[in-house]
């Protein structure tokens, strides 16, 4: 993304876990999405970064997004996009039953093991 000031582009709100793996890393690390536009993110994790740092990041629904850290404070993280994306996918229900970014307690019905099949369900 080109050096401008991007404060003013909209961005969603939303709570999402993601993977994250910083250049040269062998393993991702999970962390929290707290925001996102199509040009960034800020996340929150455990994960010591500086700023500059490369990264790629892998979104619900969007795949592995590379970028680079653009800000730092405390546990959360700016992160700029090489490339925009759709925030709206982000936020789609999850793609394939198997994705784990999304708690099994907030998938529809349909998704979890055994379907949609109303013997399975538990009667309150």
């Amino acid at each position: 993304m080109p050096a401008v000031d991007t404060r003013n582009i909209s961005r969603d709100s939303l709570f999402l876990m993601a993977d994250l793996r910083p250049e040269g890393a062998d393993e991702a690390v999970r962390v929290k999405v707290r925001n996102l536009s199509a040009g960034g993110m800020m996340a929150e994790g455990s994960l010591k970064v500086v700023r500059g740092a490369r990264l790629s990041i892998k979104l619900r629904n969007i795949d592995w997004v590379d970028g680079s850290v653009a800000w730092v404070q405390d546990n959360r993280f700016g992160i700029a996009f090489d490339h925009q994306v759709d925030p709206a996918l982000a936020r789609a229900p999850a793609a394939n039953k198997d994705d784990e970014s999304t708690p099994r307690f907030v998938r529809p019905a349909g998704l979890q093991p055994g379907g949609s099949d109303p013997s399975r369900l538990r009667k309150i």
